[in-house]
């Protein structure tokens, strides 16, 4: 039905509250990023209009940082969109400073916590290949 898929990957030792920060703000990251996988509007029966939300489903999977990074890798070498979430951005309170937290990471080495993954379903497949889905 789709020829995309999204992924969201969250690193599998992280308290719930953490876990539900990162899919929220990789979520936007990726709404953002691909504008078109929005679907229409919501409607209720009485014809008032809520906001859109994605036309098709995001799978969100569980990682070790090891698992992420290597997750991380293989999307860039890919050439899907990527959107990283690191663990020094839960000590920020806003965009500029989680932006400057991210600039400082080692890309080869990065300390993830999350990310998010949207391209043909064959590359986001083989990116999370053996990895579980949520518990």
């Amino acid at each position: 039905m789709f020829d995309t898929k999204v992924a969201i990957i969250i690193r599998n030792d992280l308290p719930a509250w953490q876990r539900m920060n990162v899919v929220a703000f990789l979520a936007t990251g990726i709404a953002s990023a691909a504008p078109e996988a929005m679907g229409e509007a919501y409607v209720d029966a009485n014809g008032h209009s809520y906001g859109k939300m994605f036309g098709q489903p995001i799978l969100i999977f569980e990682a070790e940082l090891a698992g992420l990074q290597a997750a991380h890798q293989v999307g860039l070498a890919r050439d899907i969109t990527v959107l990283p979430y690191v663990f020094a951005m839960f000590s920020t309170g806003h965009d500029e400073v989680n932006r400057k937290v991210f600039a400082e990471e080692d890309p080869a080495n990065m300390n993830l916590v999350g990310l998010a993954l949207r391209g043909p379903k064959k590359a986001i497949d083989k990116t999370v290949k053996g990895m579980s889905l949520h518990k």
